[in-house]
């Protein structure tokens, strides 16, 4: 059999599913954007929803026109503001006619020495981290239940592991990991709930602490920061192909919660 004609085939095999359309939260960026590049790919609708990146979320959907006309959308949202919530995802399921899957990656990042820690800084990384995401499936259930669709929280190996410094983030993160698995159980059979837990994939924007990632990446065995697609991959099998699988938090992290 030629390449050309086992390529076929195998898109054939791979993208003869129906659409889904998939709402990812924080998509205009890094692993959010792999994501939504990814599941395009894959032949899904997707909603990028975004909070301050308009520029980069426009350049995504505008690429993904691109390649198949109609059939992905920007929605900009403030997802501290849980009351604007069920707004955002009634326009959402407007866009393609309903939502098939939920993947709550929007996430706030930063270090929170507990000397230091401030009321603020609490409401929002618990906001963004944890709050945000189970406000999110509140208004989304309804029509994933339709679907017999999925919700899939991109949670971080660092609920299980801590991380120095930054005790409300790793809070936050622990408590999606727990409520990605109680919601598991609690809307089954109609929806699988899972979460995937990213090591060293990017490092933070901001971040310049050369010494530091070369003592993370020491720690990892398969000896490498990972990438994006590394994550999306597992996404978007979790998507098409784990109908058997909810409850389930798995890293993509080349084995480092092994070590650390």
């Amino acid at each position: 059999m030629g390449y050309s004609k086992f390529l076929a085939l195998y898109l054939h095999e791979h993208m003869s599913h129906q659409a889904k359309t998939i709402l990812i939260t924080g998509g205009a960026k890094r692993i959010g954007r792999q994501m939504a590049i990814t599941l395009h790919q894959a032949g899904h609708n997707i909603i990028v929803h975004y909070r301050s990146s308009a520029g980069p979320a426009s350049e995504l959907v505008a690429q993904l026109n691109k390649k198949r006309d109609a059939s992905a959308v920007a929605l900009q949202g403030e997802l501290l503001n849980t009351a604007a919530i069920p707004s955002l995802v009634a326009e959402a399921a407007d866009a393609f006619g309903g939502i098939d899957v939920l993947i709550n990656n929007a996430s706030t990042f930063y270090p929170t020495p507990i000397e230091l820690l401030q009321e603020d800084f609490w409401n929002d990384l618990v906001g963004s981290n944890l709050k945000a995401p189970a406000f999110m499936v509140k208004a989304c259930v309804p029509y994933i239940r339709e679907r017999n669709g999925s919700i899939i929280n991109i949670v971080d190996i660092h609920a299980r592991k801590p991380m120095a410094n930054h005790p409300a983030y790793c809070s936050a993160k622990a408590g999606l990991e727990m409520l990605t698995m109680s919601l598991a159980r609690d809307l089954a059979p109609y929806i699988r709930v899972n979460g995937v837990s990213p090591g060293a994939i990017l490092w933070p924007e901001d971040d310049s602490g050369v010494a530091e990632q070369q003592e993370i990446l020491e720690k990892i065995p398969m000896a490498r920061l990972g990438q994006p697609e590394d994550v999306a991959s597992l996404v978007s099998f979790l998507v098409d192909q784990g109908d058997y699988i909810t409850g389930q938090i798995i890293a993509v992290d080349g084995g480092r919660s092994v070590v650390i």
